[in-house]
């Protein structure tokens, strides 16, 4: 009996070399997984992404924010369905592997015509002697049954894993939306204190332009100017004015992108825009770049994609050799229900076996597996420009940093210097030694300076949420 287990296993062997043998070769792409040492010559472990959102971000509003974002984000939960699906999809492939195993039962009645050789044949025999066929013939039957592809060739399994690798994939994308969401609404709360800090720069300085429009009406009473340097410092308050408008609907704007945001009805935004020029811009800590392949979701999920698809290559070359079938049955039938469970006289049992391997359909096959290949020829291009990407944005970032910080010390000494001159100005149109045109435009040189400071400093708090997000913080 062993000999003849042992010559069926060399024969499915043999089957399958013949198999593999005409199995097409394939080119395999060479994955290089090699990032630069350091940063900048920079050779210091400590890494910001490291750190919780919540520790990096200590504003109580934008914390509230995110939190409600997390829970109440439209796209987020979007994608976790997506993670529900792909995890059903591990437990699908699973069960493909395992036999199917189902009970059943069955009725039935039969009436065949007596002239038909079923027909006769029942009329000319006794189920039991004296004892007749029924007529109309009933059949009764309960049992279980069973189906099992043998997965010799490992394929079923490894169909699972690819599919579980997938499911990794779906929940670093996760990851990866949370902490492009984190950003986005980090960034959007800090254009909003920048917007509410220059709308009030601009109720300031309408204060400052009516107290000089007021200056120079008295001036023309007392026929020192004309009557046209009173309607061009009219006209200029009248423009400040209408900039607060436009500020006005950059703020509705951007608070109901934050609404949109966090999956709610517009509604106003609590913040506390006095502490927006106190933000802290410290210098951060940015690791080395072969943290950025554990911190950073995206290429995480591109390498999970990239081994699931080397895994979908097997399951296709695994399509080129034989398949084992088996299917069992065991229950019981009989014509009467009294009968059903008489044993041995009403049990029925079947095993059957098939093996299966394709001869015809090869091109489709070869099709398949040509197609896998080019997949994951295409994930390994996927995770190396991914990974590229990655450690261009840091780099982005960090110069961005440095040379925000150069253009903030200046803008602020021109800030200084500007406010310095709008005082010099008023006080030489005061003694008729600077006409009205200087004034005009030194108050409105040092208006721009001020939005010019703001926006200088907005985007370096912009630049400190996007150093965190290239490197791979906020989503733990």
């Amino acid at each position: 009996m062993f000999e003849k287990i042992i010559f069926k296993c060399l024969g499915v062997g043999c089957l399958a070399l013949s198999f593999s043998a005409c199995t097409p070769t394939l080119v395999e792409h060479a994955v290089n997984t090699e990032v630069p040492v350091g940063y900048n010559d920079s050779q210091d472990t400590s890494n910001i992404a490291e750190m919780k959102w919540k520790e990096y971000f200590t504003d109580p509003y934008l914390t509230a924010l995110i939190d409600t974002a997390l829970s109440n984000n439209q796209e987020l939960n979007i994608m976790l369905q997506e993670i529900e699906i792909s995890r059903n999809e591990v437990q699908a492939r699973k069960g493909e592997y395992l036999p199917s195993v189902g009970i059943g039962a069955e009725v039935q009645v039969d009436k065949v015509g007596r002239y038909t050789r079923n027909g006769a044949l029942e009329a000319n025999n006794e189920i039991r002697p004296g004892e007749e066929f029924p007529e109309p013939f009933s059949d009764y039957m309960i049992g279980a049954f069973a189906n099992w592809e043998v997965d010799i060739w490992r394929k079923l399994r490894t169909a699972k894993k690819s599919a579980y690798k997938r499911y990794l994939s779906s929940v670093d994308g996760r990851n990866f939306m949370v902490t492009n969401l984190v950003a986005e609404i980090a960034n959007s709360y800090y254009e909003l204190l920048a917007l509410d800090n220059q709308l009030a720069i601009v109720k300031q300085n309408i204060e400052i332009q009516r107290n000089a429009l007021e200056i120079v009406k008295l001036q023309k009473q007392s026929a020192r100017v004309t009557e046209l340097a009173v309607r061009r410092f009219e006209a200029q308050v009248l423009n400040t004015m209408s900039l607060q408008y436009d500020f006005q609907q950059l703020i509705v704007e951007t608070e109901n992108r934050i609404n949109f945001l966090i999956g709610r009805f517009p509604q106003p935004i609590a913040r506390d825009y006095d502490v927006f020029s106190e933000l802290a811009t410290d210098s951060v800590q940015f690791g080395v770049p072969s943290q950025l392949l554990q911190n950073r979701p995206d290429i995480r999920q591109a390498e999970l994609e990239l081994q699931a698809s080397k895994l979908d290559i097997k399951v296709a070359k695994a399509n080129f050799y034989p398949s084992l079938g088996i299917t069992a049955g065991i229950g019981y039938q009989a014509f009467n229900p009294k009968f059903l469970l008489n044993t041995p006289e009403s049990m029925l049992y079947y095993l059957g076996g098939d093996l299966m391997a394709p001869l015809v359909n090869r091109k489709a096959i070869k099709a398949a597996y040509f197609n896998a290949n080019a997949k994951q020829v295409q994930a390994a291009y996927d995770y190396q420009r991914t990974v590229l990407n990655a450690y261009i944005e840091v780099v982005n970032q960090l110069s961005n940093i440095q040379n925000l910080q150069k253009s903030y010390d200046l803008t602020a000494r021109q800030v200084e210097a500007l406010t310095q001159s709008v005082d010099i100005s008023n006080t030489l149109f005061k003694s008729a030694r600077a006409d009205y045109m200087e004034v005009l435009l030194t108050q409105r040189d040092a208006l721009e300076s001020k939005f010019d400071l703001i926006e200088t400093k907005m985007k370096q708090m912009n630049a400190k949420v996007n150093i965190y997000r290239a490197l791979g913080g906020g989503w733990n």
